[in-house]
């Protein structure tokens, strides 16, 4: 594939080509699918003070122990312990200084206002700032706002985020061949890839604001990319050099810069990435579903990345079974079992099952064939 880029190279140059996107102030509510635009540092301990871990009693010293109160969730500790007594506690409740350990409920027995038990120095306790201390770094700029980012971020005291956005991104889908619903006829087969932009564009860290299905019009295409209202815009179908595949030379029209045209990998090489003169990004997807996953992942997965500062996700794993090489990279479609990975049928570029039930792609480098029990590199799907 003469003229064609290197699959690492055009990965490397679509992260380089983006233009991180500023940083926005949010309250944690909004900031699900972003990617911290600053460090996470912890406004407070965690936990902020001595707290139970299970429901029971907070002792102090040895036992048996004199039953003096109870301390509930969400009220003060009460006063300090003094070794041989002990105050009832839930779990997640501060417990009362000189509390040595937590007997857990299920072990504990009360007689005559005297508890008896059996629990280890520092058991079901956790003590003041064990996860993190005040002014600690948690997590670094480049993260991925999840869930569990965002519950980490209110446990140590944030009520917003600097953030960067989700990139926003505009799909065309182009096609004459193409039915938007019903069975195969006359010719025309279903749109496999309209479907699939929206979950597509989200695993790589987009947001897709708007789609449009297109017949086969160079004229059509180049309003289209004209007015697309992102920063990205997704062309599929249309990045080859058939007849029907208008869009580089619509791009060249439009004078954008052709960054990417062409990849050395298979399936998916004809595939591109451009600069229009106002700064936003095209990328041309080949029409043949999994030709287009694999584009997916080689050019707008690292242009997105590259919008919000996040690092390009890959990942490794150990083979099941050989793969062989090609001239150029191979991504092969491949399901995780374990710390294995094993290759799926109807793995071919128009092929459908395949992608279905992977949930990676392995990457075959040029040249050198695998063998069973080799590391490779994987990417994540989904």
């Amino acid at each position: 594939m003469r003229g064609h880029l290197a699959w690492t190279a055009a990965r490397s140059l679509a992260y380089d080509a983006a233009v991180p996107l500023g940083p926005e102030c949010r309250p944690l509510a909004g900031c699900a699918g972003t990617t911290l635009a600053a460090p996470l540092v912890a406004r407070t301990p965690l936990p902020p003070w001595d707290i139970a871990a299970m429901d029971g009693f907070a002792v102090a010293g040895d036992g048996p122990w004199e039953a003096v109160g109870e301390v509930l969730a969400g009220a003060p500790p009460g006063r300090p312990l003094v070794p041989g007594t002990a105050v009832a506690v839930g779990t997640g409740a501060g417990v009362p200084a000189g509390t040595s350990a937590v007997l857990q409920v299920e072990r504990a027995e009360v007689r005559g206002g005297v508890l008896h038990g059996q629990v280890a120095p520092g058991q079901h306790l956790r003590r003041a700032g064990e996860e993190c201390a005040a002014g600690q770094e948690l997590l670094p700029a480049g993260t991925p706002v999840t869930a569990a980012v965002l519950g980490l971020a209110a446990g140590c005291g944030h009520d917003s985020l600097l953030v960067r956005p989700r990139p926003r991104v505009v799909a065309l889908v182009t096609g004459d061949e193409l039915l938007e619903e019903g069975l195969p006829r006359d010719g025309r087969v279903r749109d496999a890839l309209g479907p699939q932009l929206d979950l597509l564009v989200t695993a790589h860290g987009g947001e897709l604001v708007a789609a449009a299905r297109l017949r086969d019009d160079p004229d059509l295409l180049r309003t289209s990319i004209e007015t697309a209202a992102a920063g990205v815009v997704v062309v599929t179908g249309a990045s080859s050099v058939g007849s029907a595949d208008h869009l580089r030379p619509v791009l060249v029209g439009l004078g954008a810069a052709l960054l990417v045209d062409g990849v050395d990998c298979r399936p998916g090489h004809p595939q591109l990435l451009a600069r229009l003169p106002d700064g936003r990004h095209v990328v041309g997807l080949p029409g043949n579903p999994l030709a287009a996953v694999v584009a997916a992942a080689t050019l707008l997965g690292p242009l997105l990345a590259g919008c919000t500062g996040r690092p390009v996700r890959t990942g490794t794993a150990l083979l099941g079974e050989p793969l062989e090489a090609g001239r150029g990279t191979r991504l092969v479609p491949v399901r995780r079992d374990g710390l294995h990975v094993h290759s799926v049928p109807a793995a071919g570029a128009g092929m459908l099952l395949g992608t279905a039930v992977a949930d990676a792609l392995a990457v075959v480098p040029p040249g050198r064939d695998l063998r069973a029990g080799d590391e490779v590199e994987v990417l994540p799907l989904g």
